[in-house]
């Protein structure tokens, strides 16, 4: 659920710049969300000045958000996440949370290489949760980041209740530059409403507890839609050229297949030309960028469950191929 790192020494070079030195109250919007925070949500000003005090405007952030990963190709980002050494690291972490991902499928009805999946997309299975402090990363785009400032903001509202709840130095707390949290890097928001109690102690913590974190990945999906036992992603062939526009309709499913065949789509393998009983089921298209041309894929209503965690076709897909290998491995005992 968040942006991926830029390269170390990149950071670091935008990190010496003095510019990062611009204390964060300095900045005139700050004073205005304090008094917001002590107004709504009874926050103390004087606490908050002092919180705020300790934090400086951090430019590499904004360096950061300008260049995710999900903006290179496929061939390349797949390259990234669906590896062998990542596939093993992911049969591993299911042997060791087997107890735990078993619950999440009886429960939510997601299957646990979905969730490792997405675990080991995330954090490499909870090893990088990131390195930036929550609020510094928060309040830098809330305040310096104009193009996406009023969700910002909300996260930051959103973050420091959570610390309230959680009772903890909101300044300690680290994740990534995006301000995404914990094991499973959910955004403050998310971790309020979708956090669940795996371990019985009534305090789901997605910041140390992988029981918690594979709970709540598997209740995130399942709160977005994801329907348990249906199909996820299909191989396509294409024939003509009527195809072409479907594409660039988005990733919710629009369309029945039985429309999708009309324009030369069809799964692989190939249904009979009879009319089958999933022909009225639902797919988006998916176009994704093949080292020698495009790749088509047909995503279904679990596809698109996946994408809410990242809005990303190319996070999605890495996600359900990541986890098929997982799987595969799991279940050959490597």
């Amino acid at each position: 659920m968040r942006l991926r790192y830029l390269p170390i020494g990149l950071l670091a070079l935008l990190a010496a710049s003095p510019a990062t030195a611009t204390p964060l109250l300095e900045h005139p919007d700050v004073p205005v969300f304090i008094e917001h925070m002590r107004a709504t949500h009874r926050f103390d000003a004087s606490a908050l000045e002092r919180l705020f005090a300790r934090g400086t405007m951090r430019p590499e952030i904004i360096a950061a958000m300008e260049r995710p990963a999900e903006g290179l190709p496929w061939h390349e980002y797949r390259r990234r996440f669906v590896t062998d050494r990542h596939a093993r690291l992911g049969s591993r972490y299911w042997r060791t949370h087997a107890q735990a991902l078993a619950r999440a499928q009886r429960e939510y009805g997601v299957p646990p290489e979905i969730v490792v999946a997405i675990i080991g997309v995330e954090t490499n299975y909870g090893e990088n949760t990131g390195g930036f402090p929550a609020l510094e990363a928060l309040a830098t785009l809330a305040f310096g980041y104009p193009r996406r400032a009023e969700f910002f903001r909300r996260e930051l509202e959103e973050y420091l209740l959570l610390a309230r709840e959680l009772k903890v130095d909101a300044f300690e707390v680290k994740g990534s530059y995006a301000g995404a949290l914990g094991i499973p890097q959910f955004m403050p928001s998310s971790y309020r409403q979708y956090a669940v109690d795996f371990t019985g102690d009534r305090k789901p913590d997605l910041l140390g507890s992988n029981a918690d974190a594979i709970g709540s990945v598997a209740n995130f999906l399942r709160r977005h839609g994801w329907v348990p036992g249906a199909p996820i992603v299909d191989e396509v062939e294409v024939e003509g050229d009527l195809y072409e526009w479907l594409g660039d309709l988005g990733l919710k499913p629009t369309l029945t297949l039985r429309q999708l065949f009309g324009h030369g789509i069809f799964p692989r393998p190939r249904p009979a030309t009879a009319a089958g009983p999933d022909d009225d089921r639902r797919a988006a298209v998916i176009v994704l960028e093949g080292e020698s041309g495009p790749v088509y894929r047909l995503g279904y209503d679990n596809f698109y469950a996946i994408s809410r965690y990242n809005r990303s076709k190319r996070y999605a897909m890495a996600v359900y191929e990541l986890g098929r290998a997982i799987r595969e491995l799991y279940e050959e005992g490597a």
